[in-house]
Order: structure tokens, then sequence, then C-alpha cells
């Protein structure tokens, strides 16, 4: 079987070669899939797409008349497939619902502490002897209240971490998460959770939550509100959270995606001159923090990524039901 890869980095050659117990043969291409490399899929039977890659209707279609019978993510999102074009040309979907919940949730927290203590900005003073502890002044996370947008797997492991650190945790999602509570998480509509001091997404992008942080929702938070996004950039509405950063509204912002980061995240642009404005602004403030869609990049993550996608498509291509419903979006 011949799975094809875009939008491949070296360390999604090293993982999938390294698991590929079943002898598929692998082709990684550092393009992302679109209507113009599409027919690079031909011969296959199935193509692994990641974050950025856009599948939409008019792909599928050519897809489809190129016999590729399965369409496989080798991540937990899924707002960029047209599931309903995938199922009307009978091409199987599937993703990685769970893969170190714990790996995003660390880098959120890390995150978070690094913006709070500002200990990439003490690491620079010091290398250049500068030991003075002017503009490094943090707080105490013991006794903040932290709002988890968002309890899957990822918001689970979060809200656990921050309960360790002696937090008040309040929670929104449409179904609260027995477990949680019974640890102390305090569920509460989403205009109760935007009050909390900190507010950390960890929910998927779809209708319902696209923009969930933009110029109404940041009006009911309080003032000097930290934001922290390791989930989808889509989340948040760029324009809207750089003027609340301007007037002091938000007085931190972490960020691990971004809306537009296509075009930006997992290349080398230092040679560049970048043309998207808005990440320029935010990069300029010195309460902003943002890394590039990092937070899933741990060697057990990659491992499951691995493991997990080859395994989905071997199900679906041997018609097995081995396959979790979880994994299986069409």
């Amino acid at each position: 079987m011949k799975i094809v890869f875009f939008s491949s980095q070296p360390y999604d050659k090293t993982f999938f070669t390294q698991y590929n117990q079943q002898g598929y043969e692998l082709i990684f291409l550092e393009t992302h899939l679109n209507e113009q490399s599409v027919k690079l899929a031909a011969g296959a039977t199935a193509i692994c797409v990641f974050v950025n890659d856009r599948v939409n209707a008019g792909i599928i279609e050519q897809l489809a008349k190129m016999n590729v019978g399965i369409i496989a993510l080798r991540c937990a999102g899924f707002n960029n497939v047209d599931l309903e074009a995938a199922k009307a040309a009978g091409i199987k979907v599937c993703r990685v619902p769970a893969y170190s919940p714990e790996a995003v949730a660390e880098h959120a927290v890390a995150m978070l502490l690094t913006l709070n203590r500002k200990t990439h900005k003490a690491y620079n003073r010091v290398r250049e002897q500068n030991f003075a502890l002017q503009g490094l002044l943090g707080y105490n996370l013991y006794g903040k209240t932290i709002g988890v947008i968002g309890t899957g797997n990822i918001g689970k492991a979060f809200c656990k971490i921050m309960l360790g650190f002696g937090c008040k945790v309040m929670a929104f999602d449409l179904i609260a998460n027995q477990e949680l509570m019974a640890a102390g998480v305090d569920y509460q509509p989403l205009l109760e959770v935007l009050k909390a001091d900190i507010i950390s997404l960890h929910c998927p992008l779809n209708e319902q939550t696209k923009h969930i942080i933009q110029k109404d929702t940041i009006a009911l938070m309080k003032q000097g509100v930290v934001i922290i996004n390791t989930s989808r950039g889509g989340l948040v509405n760029t324009r809207d959270v750089i003027h609340a950063l301007k007037s002091g509204h938000i007085s931190a912002l972490g960020i691990d995606v971004y809306e537009q980061e296509e075009k930006i995240f997992f290349k080398n642009l230092s040679e560049d001159i970048i043309q998207d404005d808005e990440i320029q602004r935010l990069m300029s403030f010195p309460n902003v923090l943002i890394t590039a869609h990092q937070a899933f990049f741990t060697q057990e993550a990659l491992e499951q990524i691995a493991t997990t996608t080859l395994n989905n498509v071997q199900h679906l291509a041997e018609n097995t039901n081995l396959i979790s419903q979880a994994a299986l979006l069409t």
C-alpha cells in the first residue's frame, strides 16, 4: 500500500518510518495539499495530512477520481476537511483523537509560567551579565482562578495540572466531566468562566467556537486577564486581541496557534520579510509569547501519532472494525 504524506517535516519521516510495522510504501512531501499538489497522490491508497492542509470538496473530488480511498489526519482536529464531501465520495476519513494530551497541556502551562515569571527575559539578561530584577516581577499562581474552555483530553490534563498548583479551576463544556468535578473543577456557564484571572482554550474549532475570543467576550473579562491558546488559531479574533493588548485589558497572551499560521508556521522565514502585519504586531508586544504550533512536539506524542495513524489506515484498508469510533470521521 502507498501512503502519500503532505506537509511533512523531517520528524514525520523519522517517526513514521520507524513505526511502519506494516511495511507500507511511504512518500513524504513537504508541500501543502492544494488543488495543484493533489495530483501527487496518484497511485496512493491513502493520503496523510496535517492541520494546515485544506481538504475541500474540489480536492476530494480529485482524490476520488484517483481512487484514493482514505484521508488520514495525523492530528486531532478535523476542521480543515469537508467531511460531507468525503462521505459523498466514499472516502474514509480518520484522525488521531488523543496523542499524549499531557504534551499540549504541559506546553500551555509552560507558556503561562514563562509569561508570568518572565524566565525568557531573565535568561537573556543573565547571558549579558545583567542580574537586575527590575521588570521581572511575577505573581503566585496559587489561589488564582483559571478558566478552562473545553475539557476534552487536553483540557482535562490541563485542569489537573492547575489543580496541582493550588488554583481554583472553573470550566465550560457542553458535557461536564464527572472525574474533574470530583477533583474540584467547578463547571460554570461560559459567561462566568470568562471572568477568570487566566483563560486557557482547549476546545475544537467549529462554527460555534470560531472567534470565541473577540471584542464582545473580551469586554466580559476582567481587566488584566491572561489568555493562553494551544488549540486552534481561529478561536481568537486577532485584531480584537491586539486592540485589547494595546488598551491593557489583556495583560498577557500566549499562543501556540494563529489564524493565518499556514502561511508562516513550520517554515524557516528568518531571511524573509513576513507580510502578515498582524503577527508582526503581536510579536512586537513584550507581554506576548508565540510558539510555532509545537505544543504537540514531544517524543511520546510523535510515537502515538505515527502508530495510531498507521493502524487507522490498516484497519480501514482491511475493512476491519478495530478502528475506534473517536478516530473514524466518515
